[in-house]
């Protein structure tokens, strides 16, 4: 299966994505097979369309037919009561005295981002640059660095969304349209 690194769009062939066109890097389609008929095999084909069928109704069977709908009497079951549960009685419940709830203490060691060259998890491509891997295509675990704070215009407050420029649809300020991928800026 192929999973697009753009969409997360999953397909399971083809040189691009089906659902927004990302051409996959490193697939290559391999030939077509060659097909050679054989010369005992007699080739008919179906004409098409529907045929009428001869099929007799077999009078003994229909003895053994369900009835349904409302032939059938409504049947009431007084034992089964839908809205509550009998009475449990008493349920002894006993402390596990050897389960910690608490957190490990912090030891101040944190994990390093992953800089320069990196390994892609899925075919252990080695890759300096680029957020998607040569050989397979799938996203590499990069840092994004934090954009800085840009600062606001007029008619861009918090929670605020304005309309893209392409295809009208609310987006914030700043960020790339959802719908479209155009960025949208603020109103002003």
């Amino acid at each position: 299966m192929i999973i697009c690194p753009v969409c997360d769009h999953v397909q399971s062939e083809g040189e691009e994505c089906e659902g927004c066109g990302k051409r996959f890097p490193g697939l290559a389609t391999p030939p077509a097979p060659v097909v050679t008929p054989l010369p005992e095999l007699e080739l008919t084909h179906h004409a098409g369309g529907r045929v009428p069928v001869d099929a007799p109704v077999m009078p003994e069977l229909d003895l053994t037919r369900l009835r349904s709908g409302p032939d059938l009497p409504a049947m009431s079951v007084p034992d089964l009561e839908l809205t509550r549960s009998g009475v449990t009685g008493e349920v002894p419940v006993a402390q596990m005295t050897d389960l910690d709830t608490g957190r490990a203490q912090d030891d101040g060691v944190r994990t390093a981002a992953p800089v320069g060259a990196v390994t892609c998890r899925y075919c252990r491509h080695v890759q300096a640059e680029g957020l998607l891997c040569d050989g397979c295509g799938m996203r590499l675990p990069r840092v994004r660095v934090a954009a800085a704070a840009t600062a606001k215009r007029k008619g861009a407050d918090d929670g605020e969304r304005v309309p893209c420029p392409s295809c009208h649809v609310p987006g914030w300020p700043g960020r790339p349209c959802v719908a479209c991928g155009t960025k949208v800026e603020a109103e002003g």
